[in-house]
């Protein structure tokens, strides 16, 4: 029976974020010897400008079309994604289109995104918590993790939830995104209290990609360092995203591991 895991994640054009996406590989390759591991990239603005550059990273759709021309019997999609928003949905009708195909694939596991279940938030919350910086003073240092967001879709919602889940174990640590809710705007007067003097920016993405590096800690006047020192915030910048946070890959790989077929 030939079977195989395709590793689906939204995709960056950052040479450095790429690199830690291909080490994700790594401990799949280990937990599952037997299976041939591949990749895509759900995101076409990012294959599109990769292919430009000379680089081509397969699409779901591609990808899944050459597992079946190959006579790949099983597959499992193990996605990447932190929420079950549009990129995910659109995984999920693609993998329905291909079990459903006379001439797809007899079975189909996809996964769920990191985020699925209150469990998976709290799992994730502990995660975050224990790779905070040890030197960091809670009374006085705040930590701002950037989320990519989804403001069109109901999803969104779990950013939310993670900022409140994590506040409740630390006051001065936030959640907040680019593109949804809740934004940098609205988590400046929490860091604007007197006591707090300096604001660790971290990623709450799976790598360190363009709006990790841009809008979080580029040096133009509306990224999130620039807004924050012109507040008088000191700011201490990481830039290792959740892929290189080993208790969250955990998380991802127990998705993998308990996979579902498809009905």
């Amino acid at each position: 029976m030939k079977t195989g895991i395709l590793l689906t994640a939204f995709g960056t054009r950052v040479p450095e974020a790429r690199a830690v996406l291909g080490s994700v590989a790594s401990p799949v390759r280990e937990h599952f010897p037997d299976r041939v591991v591949r990749w895509a990239y759900t995101s076409g603005v990012v294959r599109r400008k990769l292919a430009e550059e000379g680089t081509f990273i397969d699409s779901p759709e591609a990808a899944l079309a050459r597992f079946a021309e190959e006579g790949f019997e099983r597959i499992d999609l193990w996605s990447l994604h932190v929420i079950p928003g549009k990129e995910f949905h659109d995984l999920a009708r693609t993998a329905r289109g291909f079990h459903r195909a006379k001439h797809g694939l007899p079975e189909i596991r996809l996964t769920r995104p990191l985020l699925s279940s209150y469990e998976d938030l709290r799992r994730v919350v502990q995660c975050l918590l224990e790779g905070l910086p040890a030197e960091r003073n809670p009374e006085e240092e705040a930590v701002l993790f950037m989320g990519h967001g989804s403001a069109h879709h109901p999803a969104d919602l779990i950013y939310a939830a993670m900022n409140f889940a994590l506040g409740e174990e630390d006051e001065n640590v936030f959640v907040a995104t680019t593109q949804g809710f809740p934004s940098l705007a609205q988590i400046l007067p929490r860091l604007d209290r007197g006591r707090l003097r300096k604001v660790h920016l971290l990623p709450f993405m799976l790598t360190p990609g363009e709006h990790i590096r841009t809008d979080m800690a580029g040096d133009h006047p509306e990224s999130w360092k620039s807004i924050l020192e012109h507040r008088g915030l000191e700011c201490s910048i990481s830039l290792k995203g959740l892929a290189e946070n080993p208790g969250v890959m955990e998380i991802w790989l127990d998705h993998l591991r308990n996979a579902q077929p498809l009905g």
